[in-house]
């Protein structure tokens, strides 16, 4: 097959660099927030105890050891990512951990997955692709018959208002840049949130019994205001925006900080800054 770099070089770039380097940061609000969304998935559509799953765009690999435990020792766990960084940390962290548990760089859409997994699983990590179609395809054939896939995948951003409000905020600042030096994520985090296109992606891709439910649970995107401002400065559509223009806009990056403050105000509580979120529950069943 072709090899990765060939397929998704900016992505994978973008992903093992800049990406890797912000989802460290805010590593708490990233893993902590989406992970009851994640477990709202896993509710609805549970890992086979004893099975063996695959995590799709594993990243720090914490859905991977979730996965471990709930398939238990017999069953087998294996995370894949297409940013060598990801899984270099993912490894570290289960050095000590349950032996059921494995790691590859691969790239989901034109990469080697394996075969016969009972059950594949995805946080947010289906989004990305360059050729969605492709990448779902290769997912289904890594299933064995009747295998199951579940994933989250963000709604439309008027779904998720804090996401839309920051993105309004650079907006009136500034355009997506034509000439840039740097990465990109591909097609962006809300790729997938008309539920008619990604259903008819799964089917085209062979997929059978297709469901979409809607999850609506809160997610923290800061400790206070501050932490929340730079938390959206630094990822999602306003974040990409600001680190494409680089260094050439530190004149009005406290004007955007300052906007945001106030876009973002109404979120603050006495526990942190929380905001309504809204994802898909995707469910659907490779060929018996």
């Amino acid at each position: 097959m072709e090899s990765a770099a060939a397929a998704n070089r900016e992505a994978t770039d973008a992903w093992s660099g800049p990406l890797f380097e912000a989802f460290t940061k805010y590593r708490d609000l990233v893993t902590g927030g989406l992970g009851a969304h994640g477990e709202a998935a896993l509710e609805a559509h549970p890992p086979p105890v004893g099975g063996r799953v695959i995590d799709l765009g594993c990243g720090f690999g914490d859905t991977t050891q979730r996965l471990a435990g709930l398939i238990g020792p017999e069953g087998e766990a294996f995370g894949v990512d297409v940013a060598e960084p990801f899984i270099e940390q993912a490894r570290k962290e289960v050095e000590n951990g349950p032996s059921n548990v494995s790691f590859a760089v691969v790239d989901v859409q034109v990469g080697e997955l394996g075969e016969g997994f009972d059950y594949a699983f995805s946080r947010m990590g289906l989004m990305f692709f360059a050729n969605p179609v492709a990448a779902l395809r290769n997912v289904c054939s890594a299933l064995a018959p009747g295998g199951r896939l579940c994933a989250i995948v963000w709604r439309r951003k008027e779904d998720n208002e804090w996401v839309r409000r920051a993105e309004l905020v650079v907006d009136e600042y500034l355009e997506h840049p034509e000439e840039t030096d740097e990465p990109t994520c591909g097609p962006g985090p809300f790729s997938m949130a008309n539920a008619d296109t990604v259903s008819e992606q799964l089917k085209i891709a062979g997929f059978e019994e297709i469901t979409l439910q809607r999850c609506d649970l809160p997610l923290k995107i800061g400790n206070d205001l501050d932490h929340a401002v730079e938390f959206n400065m630094a990822l999602g559509p306003a974040g990409e925006v600001l680190r494409l223009w680089e260094d050439r806009i530190d004149d009005i990056r406290p004007k955007i900080a300052a906007d945001l403050r106030e876009a973002l105000a109404e979120f603050e509580g006495p526990d942190g800054v929380f905001a309504p979120a809204s994802t898909w529950i995707i469910g659907a069943k490779a060929p018996a």
